[in-house]
């Protein structure tokens, strides 16, 4: 495929799916420019970045360092906002705070700390959501963020934290079942943290297959990959 069919390919994805949107914003009574749409461009190339940019999109969303980090390298000269979507390992919270500007998966105090050192050394301010668990099973399985219950205190640490910002919250919808009274509870944690830190009006939810279920519950930004890019694919430079 030429760059040119790429990027036509690419123009109808995001007019597709800004249709949907706006279509959920109409149902909702919400207004579009409430929407942040982050492309989440895991397995696509570094090429296909800068496509997007050239189209108006420049929030992109990654779930893995080791293919985040060079393709951020690679994208350094455009202005745009890095958002870092996956699970994050302790391990890896101060390569991603390096580069990142926003972290979708903060679940534990271990990441806080973790990424507080790489964040101050650098002079940054990294913003951090809260990731919250939807499903107990998915928990208990070890598929990533806190307790509802827990959001808030985690909350507190991450807005107390030298370096970071408190942005607000993430979830992903439970693999089996009706996301949108996942999401519901996702804004009830939302407006809980939001109390106490009215700074924090961040709400991830909503992909390719929920997003009008999401936007129905007040989420502010989506993480699209399939529906505006296509079938993954392996990485090629």
């Amino acid at each position: 495929m030429t760059p040119e069919e790429r990027r036509a390919e690419l123009a109808e994805g995001l007019a597709a799916v800004r249709a949907r949107i706006a279509a959920a914003c109409a149902a909702a009574g919400r207004e579009e420019r409430e929407i942040t749409l982050i492309a989440v461009t895991k397995t696509f190339p570094a090429s296909d970045v800068r496509l997007l940019a050239g189209l108006g999109l420049t929030e992109v969303g990654e779930n893995r360092d080791q293919e985040a980090r060079p393709k951020a390298a690679d994208c350094a000269d455009l202005p745009l906002t890095w958002h870092f979507v996956g699970r994050l390992q302790t391990n890896k919270a101060r390569a991603v705070a390096g580069y990142a500007d926003v972290v979708h998966s903060v679940d534990r105090p271990r990441l806080v700390r973790a990424a507080v050192g790489r964040a101050d050394r650098a002079g940054r301010t990294l913003r951090c959501l809260v990731q919250v668990s939807l499903d107990e099973t998915e928990r208990r399985e070890g598929r990533g963020g806190a307790a509802p219950e827990d959001a808030p205190a985690l909350a507190d640490e991450i807005a107390a934290a030298a370096g970071l910002e408190l942005g607000g919250v993430m979830a992903v919808a439970p693999l089996n079942g009706d996301p949108l009274p996942a999401f519901a509870r996702l804004a009830d944690t939302a407006a809980e943290i939001r109390r106490n830190h009215p700074g924090a009006p961040i709400v991830s939810a909503g992909m390719s297959g929920d997003l009008e279920q999401a936007i129905a519950c007040g989420a502010t930004h989506l993480r699209i990959g399939t529906a505006l890019l296509g079938g993954r694919r392996a990485i090629v430079r």
